[in-house]
């Protein structure tokens, strides 16, 4: 017979008053503690939102309006579970007392699968890294991996693969905006001395000058056109359902962007490493010279490459940014959380919606469903 679980931990509403006068963020759902203190600047609706509940019951929030929180919300909630209120509480912690098994009445029952996550009985082995032990879980990998967890994950053994497959936030502007700066005085230069001409590969009678004036467009090209990769990329690559007999593609799926879903709040894998990046960057630098004229498929690429920083510095504020309500960034961050913990067959677009509208992949807007 397996032992019994341990005694969660319990705190007096004075306990409770005592933490959040210390800044920190508690909120709970019927007798449950939430410690939510280092979620906050994370939190979609922006962090004022999840401080002005700090004391509350958060039940009918989770239920809605403006909106149902998703089972993974209600999952990732779990993760910060701290223990149970005990005593007589209150709707505020600072208004009347109401009795503590009242309000448990009212809050929704606990779903099972919404436990305390217990990582000792997790699909993988959480002290070991994960890249060698996601391709066994078959036909469990896809729920699994898209059910998201707030810690770091190890993907290698080695220390310095580790390491490579990590980076801060800042190394790509300042890697990749010098470059963006080289290639276009470089490439303006070329189209400034008026020798850049079209279809010299096919013929020499009809070729076609490319004036110094077209280098401005042909960048902002570039630009419009990696918002377009960005979206084919991450739809039908980095979202391609991997075969559950196959141990290999589970991996490179995992490495490539499930590590990402698993633990969406992990910084240091946010924004591709320089390494991977530089031979992906190479073959799209390759393929514009191949198609182009020297001038014009390096301008396109300087302005898909400007692109690509954009994309992944949009990308890490979407994360721990706390934008403005009603901002365009602020309905970006929505629509790239729903993508994260509810609707992951669509939202696709990061830097821009626009894709998501042409290719009818938004996120579905569900209205709000009241609870008996």
């Amino acid at each position: 017979m397996a032992p019994a679980p341990p005694p969660a931990a319990s705190f007096s509403p004075s306990e409770v008053q005592r933490r959040l006068a210390a800044g920190a963020c508690w909120v709970r759902r019927g007798a449950r503690l939430y410690d939510l203190s280092s979620f906050v600047r994370h939190h979609p609706g922006g962090e004022q939102l999840l401080r002005a509940r700090a004391g509350q019951d958060i039940s009918a929030d989770l239920d809605g309006p403006p909106h149902r929180h998703s089972a993974n919300a209600r999952r990732w909630l779990e993760q910060y579970y701290v223990g149970e209120l005990r005593g007589e509480q209150q709707g505020s912690m600072e208004n009347e007392p109401v009795a503590l098994e009242e309000t448990q009445k009212t809050d929704p029952a606990m779903e099972p699968r919404f436990k305390v996550v217990d990582w000792d009985k997790d699909l993988v082995d959480w002290r070991k890294p994960l890249l060698w032990q996601v391709g066994h879980l078959g036909e469990k990998y896809d729920e699994w991996v898209h059910q998201p967890v707030t810690r770091p994950i190890r993907l290698f053994h080695s220390d310095l693969i580790e390491g490579l497959s990590k980076t801060v936030w800042y190394s790509v502007p300042i890697i990749w905006v010098p470059l963006v700066l080289y290639l276009s005085w470089s490439y303006y230069r070329t189209f400034a001395q008026g020798n850049v001409r079209l279809f010299t590969s096919f013929t020499t009678e009809y070729t076609v000058a490319v004036p110094k004036s077209m280098f401005p467009g042909l960048f902002m090209l570039g630009t419009f056109l990696w918002s377009l990769i960005e979206y084919l990329i991450h739809r039908f690559l980095f979202h391609m359902k991997p075969p559950s007999d196959s141990y290999y593609l589970i991996m490179l799926h995992f490495v490539m962007h499930g590590q990402h879903h698993k633990a969406p709040f992990d910084g240091s894998r946010l924004v591709f490493p320089p390494v991977p990046a530089s031979l992906v960057i190479g073959v799209f630098y390759l393929c514009m010279q191949l198609i182009l004229p020297e001038a014009v498929g390096g301008t396109v690429f300087a302005g898909g490459l400007l692109g690509y920083v954009l994309y992944d510095m949009t990308h890490y504020y979407l994360h721990f940014g706390s934008p403005h309500k009603g901002s365009y960034l602020y309905s970006l961050k929505a629509h790239h959380v729903k993508h994260h913990f509810a609707h992951q067959k669509s939202g696709f677009g990061i830097s821009t919606k626009l894709w998501d509208y042409c290719f009818h992949t938004l996120t579905p807007e569900k209205p709000h469903l009241k609870t008996q």
